[in-house]
């Protein structure tokens, strides 16, 4: 009958790779049948009573003791692996080198004074505080941790943007700084692509597609999971962006995560629209209104992300029109549902807050159509405004009465209108609203009218006449929606206030690592200048001890 032994080590910590590394050791040893070498936690404890792993012994451990099981064919065998532990240690020690290990994040600052960056993958429970210190600092964090909880992440990227710091995670697994991966990262060509990306696996998927497409990565910046959630607002990634929309080495700019929190997708795609250079967009599951609008390149997953990617970087560099942004809402008037629709679907990425009679989402629902607010989309082809009247598509009047109305409004920006010919339409609708437009535009000249035509040259109404009615009215006239919603975007969507732009990252590379010692190891194999914190937990793991020396340090 097998027998299993236990040992618990109080306050005793390894990284979690060193943990394995023994367990897989102690799974070699002659008659061992099983072995688990956790940190006693309540999740571990599970794990192992779920293997039949878990003694009487084992369950009085503590979360901050370590606790290595053994199942034997015989009660010898149990014994003499665990005999074997301290031996088994000693080799893994000896195995990753004999340079000086600090004990202390500041005792390495001082032993790498050019170090940027610090790599914190010690447990969740501990991490957020190591991250703090290191941006008190100053250096940029790599947070490979989880288990850091929403809150203490928010206070951490807010302390970062303050500073002009920037933290990558928590949750955060895959990077490339300079040529040097941290994390999960792969090694790539170098070249005139930067990434940011909510996903790790998702970044090195597009990363190494690149590299294998003969492009090139300049930086390749990871911002953790739940950085697109309203509640942290984007931080990592707007900085991530910024950053290379400033970066003289960086010429395509790539967006990787999954569908984001919608006023954080406005946010933040307002804020690449504006960015001079072209952004390709994979929001995993998200569906775009157009392939393409202005600098932006929307892709159908991680493959076209990475194709649309190398295309751009081998054309040659444009300069992107310099746009003035207009104050004020819009008020788009439509006579077609189906072009309103479309067109809120657009905009809905850059302008926020916009409402419609016919929303896509819940919150976009105007209270009443008898008033607008904010920017707003109307589609005044609906019953509630055809009932007792023809429809737009044939008489103006609607039009032209809720034209004045939203003239009248000194907080308007902009008017937008379609203007639909073809059988069956209005003979001759620009003949109408052209000098609508130009009596409103006599009471705020910096007010803007936009049209949008469709139609073509053998229709009635003589398109190429009500193009130059429009014009002549200084309408600013579009053929197609996606160019209708570029202008608008760049005109009406607001600057995104950001802080100081990060300096730029300095080569070569050199960080502090606290915690998994393969990505020391890592490092140090890429060439980069490195130092490993021999890190210990606090108190020994001990919580309310920990916080009675907090105490008394404070």
């Amino acid at each position: 009958m097998s027998s299993t032994k236990s040992q618990v080590r109080p306050g005793a910590y390894f990284d979690s790779v060193v943990l394995m590394q023994l367990q897989r050791n102690l799974l070699t040893l002659p008659g061992v049948e099983d072995a688990g070498v956790v940190m006693a936690t309540p999740a571990n404890l599970e794990l192992l009573a779920d293997s039949d792993l878990l003694s009487n012994e084992g369950k009085s451990a503590k979360p901050e003791d370590l606790l290595i099981v053994v199942r034997a064919a015989k009660a010898a065998d149990a014994e003499a692996a665990l005999g074997k532990v301290d031996e088994l240690l000693k080799q893994r020690r000896s195995s990753a080198g004999s340079s000086f290990r600090p004990r202390s994040l500041s005792a390495a600052v001082k032993n790498l004074p050019a170090a940027e960056w610090v790599l914190v993958s010690v447990p969740g429970r501990y991490a957020a505080k190591v991250a703090h210190e290191a941006l008190d600092l100053g250096k940029h964090v790599f947070l490979y941790s989880d288990n850091v909880s929403l809150q203490d992440e928010i206070a951490l990227k807010q302390k970062a943007v303050k500073k002009n710091l920037l933290v990558m995670g928590p949750d955060c697994g895959t990077a490339i700084i300079n040529g040097i991966g941290l994390g999960f990262a792969n090694r790539v060509r170098r070249g005139s692509i930067g990434l940011v990306a909510a996903s790790g696996t998702g970044l090195q998927t597009v990363t190494t597609k690149i590299s294998n497409l003969k492009g090139g990565v300049s930086q390749a910046i990871g911002t953790g999971s739940r950085d697109l959630k309203s509640q942290v607002g984007a931080l990592s990634m707007l900085q991530g962006l910024h950053y290379l929309a400033a970066d003289s080495e960086t010429k395509v700019i790539v967006l990787i995560s999954k569908p984001p929190d919608a006023e954080v997708a406005t946010r933040l795609l307002a804020a690449a629209h504006q960015c001079s250079k072209p952004v390709v967009v994979d929001f995993i599951g998200f569906a775009p209104p157009a392939a393409q609008i202005g600098n932006l390149y929307f892709a159908a997953g991680l493959d076209q992300a990475a194709r649309l990617a190398v295309d751009l970087a081998k054309q040659p560099a444009s300069k992107k029109a310099e746009t003035n942004h207009l104050k004020g809402y819009l008020r788009g008037l439509f006579s077609g549902g189906t072009l309103a629709y479309e067109v809120l679907n657009g905009l809905q990425l850059f302008l926020s807050p916009i409402y419609s009679n016919i929303p896509i989402r819940s919150e976009q629902k105007l209270e009443t159509t008898l008033n607008s607010k904010a920017h707003t989309i109307l589609d005044l082809g609906e019953d509630e405004f055809t009932v007792g009247r023809l429809h737009p598509m044939m008489d103006n009047d609607l039009r032209l009465r809720r034209m004045k109305q939203e003239a009248e409004d000194n907080e308007v920006g902009m008017i937008l209108l379609d203007v639909v010919l073809g059988e069956g339409a209005h003979p001759n609708p620009a003949g109408e609203l052209a000098p609508a437009i130009v009596a409103h535009r006599k009471l705020r000249k910096e007010r803007e009218f936009v049209a949008l035509v469709i139609g073509t040259t053998e229709d009635p109404q003589q398109i190429d006449e009500q193009i130059r009615l429009l014009i002549d009215a200084a309408a600013i006239v579009f053929r197609d929606v996606s160019a209708t919603v570029n202008y608008i975007a760049a005109r009406l969507s607001q600057p995104i206030a950001a802080a100081e732009t990060l300096a730029k990252f300095s080569e070569p590379l050199a960080a502090i690592n606290m915690g998994v010692e393969s990505f020391y190891d890592s490092l140090k194999a890429q060439g980069a200048q490195a130092v490993q914190v021999d890190w210990r937990p606090p108190a020994s793991g001990n919580e309310d001890l920990a916080r009675i020396l907090e105490k008394m340090k404070a």
